[in-house]
């Protein structure tokens, strides 16, 4: 990967993160001035980068007004999650990455995160927690179209945990969540790519219920 694509993937993973994590919480204006001086870059990289993520529906543009932070479409949502059901399941069946010596590690240090956060739950940390596990679970398919379809509709919902946290227990959702990734890591360890799938479709649709409560 070039120098120039590293930092337009450095400065969209940036910005999608504080999106998602509601730092720049919906109906938030994104200066171009400001954004380009902060990460050192000209309004045209960056213009790039803003174009990219209102494709991906995370921001709108808007005339004589900028760039502004959408919000979450509740009415999308049920379609959104039925997809990425089906997605998560695909994730063990098309094109399984080796479960490697690295993979096992991977899943080990999210257990311990897991661990940490349910010994003092942070709804912030739990979210973070979310996106990151969210980028392991995609590296077990080497199917690129699946992981990039996976992606875009999973950084379209992420923000609905953080908004839906204060009414959740939040410390039963920390223990939900080290629950699967703990049998994430045991299907894993017997190189089953297909129950570590299987594990994540349930416990998506697990979250739904929970969050339509």
């Amino acid at each position: 990967m070039s120098t120039a694509a590293a930092r337009h993937q450095r400065l969209h993973a940036e910005l999608r993160s504080r999106i998602c994590l509601l730092d720049y919480p919906p109906g938030t204006r994104l200066s171009e001035t400001a954004l380009a001086d902060e990460f050192g870059t000209s309004r045209t990289p960056l213009r790039r980068v803003l174009a990219r993520l209102e494709d991906e529906g995370l921001v709108e543009s808007r005339h004589g007004v900028g760039t502004l932070v959408t919000d979450v479409d509740l009415a999308r949502m049920e379609q959104v999650y039925g997809l990425r059901l089906h997605l998560a399941e695909l994730v063990g069946h098309l094109d399984p990455a080796p479960v490697t010596a690295e993979v096992l590690a991977g899943i080990a240090g999210y257990v311990a995160r897991g661990t940490a956060l349910v010994a003092s739950p942070d709804a912030r940390s739990f979210a973070q927690l979310n996106m990151d596990y969210h980028g392991f679970g995609l590296s077990l398919t080497d199917n690129l179209p699946l992981r990039s379809t996976a992606e875009r509709l999973y950084f379209l919902t992420a923000r609905i945990w953080l908004q839906s946290i204060p009414r959740m227990d939040l410390a039963s959702e920390c223990a939900i969540f080290l629950s699967e990734m703990q049998d994430t890591a045991a299907a894993l360890a017997t190189g089953d790519t297909q129950a570590a799938a299987a594990i994540r479709r349930t416990h998506i649709a697990m979250s739904v219920t929970r969050m339509a409560r």
